[in-house]
């Protein structure tokens, strides 16, 4: 049971991915950082001498140092001290990384807010924003652009880019560009692999991968012909994919039948 002021990493994992989960902060010194060369999903590296003066709105934060000990309660500390409702993560990365939580690589850590993709998005190109926000930077900004200049566009404003062609985070092997950032920032989970098998039956119009893909796709096409504006599309489908992320990870084994074993 963790102590007053800490909460577990079970109970942190449960909170990342929703829309409501707290900013964490990884102030962890350089040899621990090269000690353990990775990272929580959605956890902002920041030197832990840098929060006396921050100006930035109190909101909930969880505090990551190395064992959950010293430096994350002392800018825990500092945090409340300003506002925040801050927690210190029970055993820090070491109890995180002992649990075999997910952790994305240090190297994978994308260099830029900004992401790339075609303009008029249907699935993959809302999907994969919303695992961005949810599981690896909630700051993450979205440029929807003609197709043929997402490749300049990404090099003269240090944008990554995603689901087009002769890129990294695009279909490989058999999977889509939700599946290529599961495994370039070591996202797998049960609750992640069940909602990329959905994705990806919808969006490469297989729906024998999975019962629901038909469903996603039919309300993909209709948020499409929704929203002529594709952030706007973007923003109503967050609430879509928040809602799909809940079912697989909480609610796919529940089945609906009212009355039971009624029939006209």
């Amino acid at each position: 049971m963790p102590q007053f002021g800490q909460i577990s990493p079970a109970q942190t994992a449960r909170l990342i991915g929703t829309p409501d989960c707290p900013t964490l902060f990884d102030v962890r010194l350089p040899d621990d950082l090269d000690a353990l060369p990775a990272v929580i999903p959605t956890a902002i590296l920041r030197p832990h001498d840098q929060f006396a003066d921050d100006t930035s709105p109190p909101r909930r934060a969880i505090v990551i140092c190395m064992k959950g000990r010293k430096l994350s309660e002392g800018v825990a500390a500092i945090l409340r001290s300003q506002g925040w409702q801050a927690e210190v993560l029970e055993g820090g990365a070491a109890a995180w990384a002992e649990a075999g939580l997910p952790m994305t690589p240090r190297a994978a850590l994308p260099p830029s807010p900004f992401w790339v993709t075609r303009h008029r998005p249907k699935i993959d190109r809302i999907a994969c924003p919303w695992l961005i926000r949810r599981f690896i930077d909630p700051a993450a900004r979205f440029l929807f652009v003609t197709p043929a200049e997402v490749p300049e566009v990404a090099g003269r404003f240090n944008a990554i880019p995603f689901d087009v062609g002769g890129t990294t985070i695009s279909h490989r092997d058999g999977g889509c560009s939700f599946d290529a950032l599961l495994d370039d920032f070591a996202l797998h989970s049960g609750a992640l692999d069940r909602l990329a098998l959905v994705v990806r039956g919808a969006d490469t119009d297989r729906h024998d991968l999975a019962p629901q893909a038909a469903g996603l796709l039919a309300l993909s096409v209709g948020l499409s012909r929704m929203f002529r504006d594709d952030l706007q599309q973007l923003e109503a489908g967050m609430t879509l994919y928040d809602a799909l992320y809940r079912w697989a990870r909480d609610g796919f084994d529940e089945g609906h039948d009212w009355p039971a074993g009624h029939s006209q």
